[in-house]
């Protein structure tokens, strides 16, 4: 199994997930304080929302594709860092409540890619809640490792 995330930064997120359960004929897979996630299966898709600040307009946070075992996100690191890709791998992380592990790249207009297994749940959004969005692969501060410059 494996499908693309898109992770949204929403102003209101009550809002946004009745609207997504609408659009998708779904409703969350996870809810947490601040956070939700679709696990939609047409198309798949993980649709994540993050809870942003209030009146802001609804940004990307951050994009992936979730795989099935650590050994599809080794083999992705592998082939991504072999064309030539700066690579940043996070094991064993708590992010977006949950423990994963990942492998994060920029695409050129600086957008953040990650590549991941979620292996258990977790009880925290962010293994650095609270750190400044500079010194974070995603735009938006979330569930991401630190700064790498692309090559």
């Amino acid at each position: 199994m494996s499908r693309a995330q898109l992770a949204l930064r929403v102003s209101d997120l009550e809002a946004s997930i009745a609207f997504y359960t609408k659009f998708f004929g779904t409703e969350p897979a996870k809810r947490r304080e601040g956070y939700a996630n679709f696990a939609i299966s047409e198309p798949p898709l993980k649709l994540v929302l993050i809870e942003g600040e209030p009146g802001q307009d609804t940004r990307l946070d951050h994009l992936g594709v979730e795989v099935a075992s650590t050994e599809q996100v080794t083999r992705a690191t592998d082939r991504l860092s072999g064309a030539g890709l700066a690579t940043f791998e996070e094991n064993d992380t708590s992010c977006c409540y949950a423990l994963q592990d990942k492998v994060w790249v920029h695409g050129p207009g600086q957008e953040p890619w990650e590549i991941y297994v979620v292996k258990a749940d977790a009880g925290a959004l962010d293994k650095d809640a609270g750190k400044a969005p500079e010194t974070c692969w995603s735009p938006a501060g979330a569930c991401c490792g630190p700064a790498v410059q692309p090559v």
